[in-house]
């Protein structure tokens, strides 16, 4: 859009008004008039670049599962080794023979706690590395419903019991059995040298 230019008419009425108007500085002198800026520039507008779209491209390659609560043997092969690396490869496979045993089977959680704190103390005391623990499996249970139900009480109990005191200062590491020991269904708990 151009700049019309103004006719004599405004020009005169324009000069009628700036003799009538009061000065908003008069103690700046007269001649002084304010310097008008230069006309801005246009500047370029970008060009749009459009990349090309296909379907799916920013998606996941995987769909996420939502696995709330990971299982106790995973969660168990999940922790950092804390023991001799190569006695932990031994224990893993099965070739390491435990030292003692404590078969949990049949047990309430009442009984089956007391018992575990007093066989892990006792064979600490007695200069024992290597002991098992044998929970079992646990029953099948048969109930439907949205939220699933954990398999094996005391498989589940004796990892967090072990984890908390007066166990955990006597445990260095806690990890599922090797099959031949029991598999799934027992833990190797490998036990901290008295001091």
């Amino acid at each position: 859009m151009t700049r019309r230019k103004l006719t004599s008419d405004e020009i005169e009425l324009w000069r009628k008004v700036a003799k009538q108007a009061e000065r908003l500085h008069p103690e700046l002198p007269q001649t002084v008039h304010p310097t008008t800026l230069p006309k801005p520039k246009p500047t370029k507008a970008p060009i749009a670049r459009i990349d090309v779209f296909e379907l799916g491209q920013t998606a996941s390659a995987k769909p996420v599962r939502h696995n709330l609560k990971p299982s106790v043997t995973e969660g168990l092969r999940a922790n950092p080794v804390q023991m001799d690396t190569k006695a932990f490869g031994r224990m893993k496979r099965g070739k390491l023979k435990p030292e003692g045993k404590l078969d949990l089977h049949g047990m309430r959680m009442n009984a089956a706690h007391p018992a575990l704190v007093r066989f892990i103390l006792t064979a600490q005391a007695q200069g024992k590395r290597l002991v098992l623990v044998i929970t079992g499996k646990g029953k099948d249970r048969d109930e439907p419903g949205p939220i699933p139900t954990p398999r094996g009480v005391l498989r589940n109990q004796v990892p967090h019991w072990l984890s908390i005191p007066p166990l955990a200062q006597a445990v260095l590491q806690v990890t599922p059995a090797h099959i031949s020991h029991g598999g799934d269904g027992a833990y190797y708990v490998y036990l901290r040298r008295i001091r």
